[in-house]
Formats: structure tokens, sequence, C-alpha cells
């Protein structure tokens, strides 16, 4: 069965069209306008994307409640924010609510439907890699590169499919030094570099919240990001 792609949008227009584009990429549409409707319907299933307005009828920022409240429910279900809305303050926002991408309604259907694409593939290429294969124990952590789990001292940290990617591509080869673009590359991204900029600080903050003294990812201003050798 085809790929289940909801849109929460309030304008019509707009979401007519997004639905039609999706469409002929042979996925299957669910449109909802506003976010209590959407959160009814997400309770009883998730769709497989959610592509997200940020002002949502008389709601200005229903879009980020909504977003709470699916990774409530799923740390792994892609989220992108699709919002006319461009300031960095937005954005910032919406990474930070772990969404798994930040796009302006002035892009084009052809690079929307790209971004959505890209999603689905890194998903798909979870447990295909050969070479990313199996699990990686590095000191307290273990993380299963198919995005499975991922614990700090036999306690789970809670990892979107992204974040789990990226940890793995640093865990790896601890002390090697990964540009943004590798940990890009390793997380099946088609973002901007400040995303992952963004992402390194949630995976931080994660850790922390299991175990207040972790501090393995090192930062190499201007060049990338390396996890410490020594992390015990």
């Amino acid at each position: 069965m085809s790929k289940l792609v909801a849109i929460v949008e309030d304008e019509a227009a707009l979401a007519a069209n997004y639905q039609d584009a999706l469409k002929q990429q042979g996925y299957r549409v669910s449109h909802y306008y506003d976010r209590a409707s959407a959160v009814t319907a997400f309770g009883q299933r998730l769709p497989d994307l959610v592509i997200i307005d940020i002002g949502l009828g008389d709601e200005p920022e229903g879009g980020f409640e909504l977003c709470k409240f699916l990774r409530r429910r799923s740390a792994r279900l892609p989220i992108i924010f699709l919002s006319a809305r461009d300031s960095d303050a937005d954005k910032i926002s919406g990474l930070r609510l772990e969404a798994d991408d930040y796009l302006t309604k002035d892009i084009s259907l052809v690079h929307l439907m790209a971004r959505v694409n890209a999603l689905f593939r890194r998903i798909a290429a979870r447990g295909t890699d050969t070479d990313e294969s199996g699990t990686i124990r590095q000191g307290p952590l273990l993380v299963n590169t198919d995005c499975a789990t991922a614990t700090w001292r036999d306690e789970k940290i809670d990892l979107t499919v992204t974040e789990c990617w990226v940890v793995a591509a640093l865990a790896r080869h601890p002390g090697h030094l990964k540009s943004r673009e590798q940990l890009m590359q390793a997380g099946k991204l088609v973002v901007e570099e400040n995303t992952i900029t963004s992402m390194i600080k949630r995976i931080r903050r994660k850790i922390s919240e299991v175990d207040a003294q972790a501090d393995p990812i090192q930062t190499e201003y201007g060049m990338g990001y390396r996890w410490r050798p020594d992390t015990e």
C-alpha cells in the first residue's frame, strides 16, 4: 500500500495543490483544516508523514502545538513545517520541536516533492544499507543503526530517526571529524547546514536529560563535530 501523507493546512487552494502533487507521486493524502480535527484523526492513527502549516485558523501557533502532540506520540514520524513565515525565529522554533524540515510556501511543488521523497528514501534505507547495519557501542552509548533503539547507560534516549542516524555517524568512528555535509549525508538529509547545528543541540540536550555529566560530542568550530574518544 502506498504511503499516507497528511496535510494540515487551513488554506483550501494551497492544500488542493499539495494534494494533487502528492497524488501524482503515488501517495495517498489526507487533509485537515485545523489542529483539532488533525489531533482527533492522529489520535486514532498516525500517517507516514505530516506536512504542517504553523498558523491554523484562529491559532497562530497551532502548527507548533500539533508538532508537540505528534512528537509525544512518535519520535520517528517524519514532520515537515510548510509555512509562509520565514523568520529565523520561526525556523529555529520548528527545528527545536524536532521537525525534520522547515520549508517556506514560496518553495516550488517540485522542490517540496523532492523533500518528501528524500525523507521517505532515508527511512527506507535504515535497514538496507549493509555498511550501516548492526549496533554501535561506544562507552555508555548503545545505538541500533536502524534507529530502533538508542540508550545511554541502559536508559533510553528519545531520538528521532534523523538524530539516531547522526549519532551513529559520529559514534562509529570516535575522534574522527565529521563535517555538517557528511552528517547530512549520514542522515539522508536534504536540508540547510544550520539544521545540523540545531539537531546537535537537541541530541546533546536529550543525552544530558539521561546523564547530566555527559558531553560526548565535541564541536570543531567552522569544521564540524567529533565523538569524544574518551567518553566513559
